[in-house]
């Protein structure tokens, strides 16, 4: 290489070097100045409800975003006795001679979503497993196991298949039934709270719904968000792993959620409507994730009920989604191409 040569690269590397130290600089003079992420809680859906924002200083969002979960909770809470929920259980709904109850066309459709998790998988999920639901006390901190005359009564009703739903009128079949949407309503206000929000013109944001997590597209400098999958009894600040998502949902069922001990043996939640128990199945928990979080919510259940090799079978036969099931010797188990799909931060 000849004189001239030389100076043309050297030349040509200093002026790349300078470029990098501009693009540098300028990356850290756009993260100096972008804004701290905004963020505001509140106590809805029976659960600590949090929304915040990366790309917007307009607190009215965040309080409409609110507004909007808590006129959710109005319609389908299954304790606050003037939700729709409540009194469609109850009996309390304008009835037509054929039966039916008149629903608003949200609850019906969480309650149609509900109904599809019910046929794919088989009943395992099954929300009319209100009459069971109701027997058991997982929240006061007191609970006990019920009566066994009182479940055994309890399952002639939990059938979805006498559940009749034709467009905003539902009919039960037997007196006595009632609905519990606890494993899906969280996802469906999660993904209607994401509309909103894009509505508003935010693109980067996370919805927490007690753990039901909604990744708004990605942080504002375009990495994605660090989401972890909680250790199971342990603080929600310990993880088993964490990953890196953007613009989609993480959600977990696990027996660690709401349970009590008695006699020396943990109740859980998550109850098998053929028994009237809580699922025995070896697993602790299971995370989806997914493009919506009305799926997340109800795969997750509806895998935790099938068991590992059912539940995992079933997410690998759905486009778009992955899954993460920890069994009670703490081992993680993926679903197939979780790693090319999903990447597990370092």
């Amino acid at each position: 290489m000849n004189i001239k040569s030389k100076r043309t690269f050297l030349a040509a590397v200093v002026l790349l070097l300078i470029l990098i130290l501009f693009a540098f600089m300028y990356q850290r003079k756009s993260q100096a100045e972008a804004p701290e992420p905004i963020s505001k809680t509140d106590y809805l859906l029976n659960t600590i409800v949090t929304v915040t924002l990366y790309d917007s200083q307009d607190e009215e969002i965040l309080n409409a975003a609110l507004d909007l979960c808590r006129e959710y909770d109005k319609l389908l809470s299954p304790t606050i006795e003037t939700s729709e929920l409540y009194q469609l259980n109850h009996g309390e709904l304008p009835q037509d001679e054929e039966g039916f109850y008149e629903l608003s066309e949200e609850t019906a459709d969480v309650i149609s979503k509900g109904l599809d998790y019910c046929r794919l998988s088989g009943g395992a999920f099954d929300i009319a497993v209100e009459p069971l639901s109701a027997l058991w006390d997982f929240t006061s901190g007191e609970g006990t196991v019920p009566d066994e005359e009182a479940i055994q009564a309890a399952l002639p009703l939990i059938n979805y298949e006498d559940i009749t739903l034709e467009g905003n009128r539902i009919r039960f079949e037997k007196e006595g039934m009632g609905i519990n949407l606890g494993a899906i309503a969280k996802g469906y206000i999660a993904d209607k709270m994401k509309e909103f929000l894009l509505d508003q013109g935010v693109e980067s944001a996370i919805i927490d719904l007690g753990g039901n997590i909604l990744c708004v597209g990605q942080r504002p400098e375009g990495t994605p968000f660090r989401i972890g999958i909680q250790k199971p009894f342990a603080d929600r600040s310990e993880t088993e792993a964490v990953m890196e998502i953007s613009d989609k949902s993480v959600v977990s069922s696990g027996i660690y959620e709401r349970y009590f001990e008695q006699d020396g043996v943990l109740y859980h939640h998550i109850l098998d409507p053929s028994t009237g128990y809580p699922y025995d199945n070896n697993l602790v928990s299971v995370t989806i994730i997914s493009n919506e979080s009305v799926d997340g919510d109800g795969l997750s259940t509806t895998c935790f009920a099938l068991g590992l090799e059912k539940g995992l079978d079933l997410v690998n036969s759905l486009p778009d989604v992955q899954a993460v099931f920890i069994t009670d010797d703490y081992q993680l188990h993926y679903s197939e191409n979780f790693d090319e799909e999903i990447t597990i931060a370092q």
